[in-house]
């Protein structure tokens, strides 16, 4: 597993108009886990004391870092 935990969600895409199809692997599960976060941040902000948006985002993907951390081992 990489450090993004790979593909949240992979699937294949048909590439033009003929029969060719090609992985799409879209966001990384650390970017699904950091946007699930966020979303409860955001709910509670006052919970978290973070001040700024730039934190807010920072805590995001911290938290996903230890979820990652946890779903590896």
């Amino acid at each position: 597993m990489s450090e993004t935990g790979g593909p949240a969600f992979p699937e294949l895409g048909n590439v033009g108009h003929n029969s060719d199809w090609q992985s799409e692997s879209g966001m990384t599960l650390r970017d699904y886990f950091a946007a699930k976060v966020l979303c409860g941040i955001c709910m509670h902000p006052d919970t978290w004391g973070l001040a700024s948006q730039q934190k807010i985002a920072e805590a995001a993907y911290e938290l996903a870092d230890a979820m990652l951390h946890a779903r590896g081992q």
